[in-house]
């Protein structure tokens, strides 16, 4: 039995949620004040109020190999300069063929992630056919778009879209801004407050015909990188045992890289170093 009115249905589940239950896609009033524009400088009761401190994830990251892509992220989120998470997930799958990473504020970054996923398999379901991946990078951008109001207050929301694309036989990266712009990138791309320094790391490295095993390698070099000079990117743990996430993306579907994988490749880079 159809969940909805038949002349209801819609290929988008937010649009649907909007006109039949707004109140569940409802944006809470933040606590976070709104900017203030050409105030004059503060009183001093002023001066000792600040915003409730937010969990936020960095660093993500993305590159395409011979074979597709891979996109990878560290595991920590801070509250501050305070540790909130050590075993965050900042990669997710959306679909069978594509993934997203998350940067910003950690609460709406990751209920972005799910209502992504169920967007995909709701249009699934409806239309009985998948999106392409251009169509799937418009909708990402969409709800990038829609945060925007939050994102002026400070929860901020930047993902990584990376899909396979059946129909041209190659990896995709798409990156965003806060508005809701999508950009695509050829090589690689990395964001988040660590996300420069990843980029240095894979412009020094990267080439285009790079192996899986390379590209691995090359994603958590950057991300070592990344943690060293940014104090909100976690390198790898090896005390806790906690390492990066990694998720291959090609013509066989998104694939997790075994953690034991990455535990070997990190040691190796951590005992080069400690050797130089």
């Amino acid at each position: 039995m159809c969940a909805f009115p038949l002349e209801d249905q819609t290929s988008s589940f937010s649009e649907y949620l909007s006109s039949h239950y707004p109140h569940l896609l409802q944006v809470q009033k933040s606590s976070i004040p709104p900017l203030q524009f050409l105030k004059a400088e503060p009183t001093l009761s002023e001066s000792f109020e600040r915003p409730p401190l937010i969990p936020r994830g960095t660093t993500v990251l993305a590159l395409r190999h011979g074979d597709g892509a891979i996109i990878a992220g560290d595991r920590m989120a801070t509250e501050g300069f305070q540790v909130s998470a050590r075993r965050i997930e900042k990669v997710y799958k959306a679909d069978e063929y594509s993934a997203i990473a998350i940067a910003g504020a950690a609460g709406p970054c990751i209920e972005l992630a799910r209502l992504f996923q169920t967007e995909l398999e709701h249009y699934e379901k409806l239309e009985g056919a998948k999106l392409s991946t251009d169509g799937k990078a418009y909708k990402l951008g969409q709800m990038v778009k829609a945060n925007l109001a939050m994102a002026v207050q400070g929860l901020i929301v930047i993902p990584i879209f990376v899909s396979y694309d059946l129909k041209r036989q190659e990896g995709r990266i798409f990156k965003y801004d806060i508005t809701g712009g999508r950009y695509e990138e050829t090589e690689y791309y990395a964001t988040g407050s660590g996300g420069k320094d990843a980029r240095n790391t894979m412009k020094k490295s990267y080439k285009r015909d790079m192996t899986e095993d390379e590209a691995v390698a090359l994603a958590l070099e950057a991300l070592y990188d990344a943690s060293e000079e940014d104090v909100a990117t976690a390198g790898p743990d090896l005390i806790r045992g906690i390492y990066p996430t990694i998720k291959m993306v090609t013509r066989q579907g998104i694939q997790d890289v075994d953690e034991q994988r990455i535990k070997q490749v990190s040691n190796i880079i951590i005992e080069r170093r400690r050797v130089a």
